[in-house]
């Protein structure tokens, strides 16, 4: 009989603080260097940092089929951990990385044939820069996915079993290997060529190589709780379906996130590329406040899988009101930061006077909607972890597609640049909204029917 992993035992404020810290910080560096990744581009050129940001929707699909998959996985695994259920771990391990190199495969032909008419869709002339660069970039970022994924995927074995540490270890080498190789490829320092805007995909990609590499390895030797090996295996179809039972609705809804991006851009390109530009500057700053949140859900979401599977009730809700006081402190600290200091934001990634003037006010009306996102992550996460990930997609579904994208039309139509960023705090108000309605079903015919231990 093996010992009750800590997940069961350990005070649930520690745990959660043991659990998510390390993923917190991880996540902190990795927004950290998306953020250094698109100064070093900046510095290319503003077409040059345009063609990155455009490149954006894609990236986020490739990115929400392995950490969607990795969902399911992470909450499969931790419910079969809390149930004792040691071969069904083992078997969803497995089946997991099989559907990595699957998503691997898919995004080599995205790479390979989808990208040229992606760019063309927006901006509309093949001669010019940005498009030049854009396929450049985003064509080495597909077609070397195999890094993404498979850092995505082991560090998700690790979270499942409540090993962040390591998880967090390989987050940091794959980051700092980014943020090095950056200025070095892009520029051309130390005797490299200056690759420019294809240095930073190549960068990037190496980065993530290194996170996998690291994931593997520590899965192999540290990993205790999980036996990989792939002799014999075949995949199971059965635990497959349960992984995507909970991953798909978490894939289309970040995926959602994909199309809600491309939508923004086409609508902010018309005005001028220098929105656009500054849609996607918002996006690399925004990530260093919510991406500590996802890091704390990282830590959250195992903890209320395995309590659930093992049937303590307290230790659920004890979970979720400290991940909501965490995420409320954390996004108000991004709230500050984008109504006290738009401008000095902004002049990290040498903006001109032009992106100054959309910029300044652009960031404030944004930053209005972390006063209530806080909310709805942790919400939306609570929903994955006890297997109600459909209602993260709805809400996700709702706020950027039936909201978001129609309000910023409307907006755009009626008063121009200046209104469009307006959209992102109304769609946040009905996203609380729903989110509220959600967490209220969920607690009275999932989580009140666990007993209380």
């Amino acid at each position: 009989m093996k010992n009750e992993n800590k997940m069961g035992v350990m005070p649930v404020n520690q745990l959660l603080l043991n659990m998510s810290l390390p993923m917190m910080v991880s996540m902190l560096v990795q927004a950290l260097y998306n953020i250094v990744d698109s100064i070093f581009v900046a510095r290319v050129s503003e077409d040059a940092l345009t063609a990155v940001s455009l490149a954006f929707p894609i990236q986020t699909l490739l990115i929400a089929v392995g950490a969607g998959t990795g969902v399911g996985i992470n909450a499969l695994l931790s419910k079969s951990l809390g149930e004792k259920n040691y071969e069904t771990a083992n078997q969803t391990a497995m089946n997991g990385i099989f559907l990595a190199v699957l998503s691997f495969i898919l995004f080599v032909a995205v790479g390979l044939f989808a990208v040229k008419p992606f760019y063309l869709s927006q901006v509309k002339s093949t001669d010019s820069e940005i498009y030049t660069m854009g396929i450049s970039y985003l064509s080495i970022v597909c077609i070397c996915s195999f890094g993404i994924y498979g850092q995505l995927i082991f560090e998700k074995l690790l979270q499942s079993t409540g090993m962040t540490f390591y998880s967090m270890l390989s987050q940091l080498a794959g980051a700092v290997t980014n943020i090095v190789l950056d200025p070095i490829l892009i520029f051309g320092l130390l005797g490299m060529p200056k690759m420019g805007v294809t240095g930073a995909a190549v960068a990037t990609v190496v980065g993530q190589c290194v996170g996998a590499v690291l994931g593997v390895w520590f899965n192999l030797k540290c990993n205790h709780e999980l036996q990989l090996s792939i002799k014999g295996f075949r995949p199971n179809a059965k635990i497959i379906g349960k992984i995507y039972q909970v991953g798909v609705p978490s894939i289309i809804m970040q995926a959602i996130g994909s199309v809600m991006t491309y939508g923004m851009n086409l609508i902010l390109i018309q005005f001028t590329s220098t929105a656009t530009a500054i849609f996607g500057i918002y996006f690399k700053l925004q990530s260093f406040f919510f991406m500590p949140v996802i890091g704390l859900n990282n830590g959250m979401v195992p903890i209320i899988a395995y309590n659930f599977g093992a049937g303590k009730r307290s230790r659920i809700v004890k979970t979720i009101r400290y991940s909501l006081v965490y995420a409320f402190m954390l996004m108000f600290l991004g709230f500050l930061a984008f109504q006290l200091i738009p401008a000095q934001l902004l002049g990290m990634f040498e903006a001109s006077d032009e992106m100054l003037e959309i910029g300044v006010s652009a960031l404030r009306i944004i930053g209005v909607h972390f006063l209530i996102a806080w909310f709805c992550i942790i919400a939306g996460s609570v929903f994955q972890a006890v297997g109600n990930g459909v209602y993260s997609l709805i809400v996700s579904v709702a706020r950027q597609l039936v909201i978001l994208l129609p309000a910023a039309y409307i907006l755009a139509k009626i008063g121009g640049l200046a209104l469009v960023w307006w959209a992102f705090p109304i769609a946040e108000l009905m996203s609380f909204a729903v989110s509220t309605t959600f967490l209220v079903i969920t607690w009275k015919k999932v989580i009140s029917k666990v007993p209380e231990n």
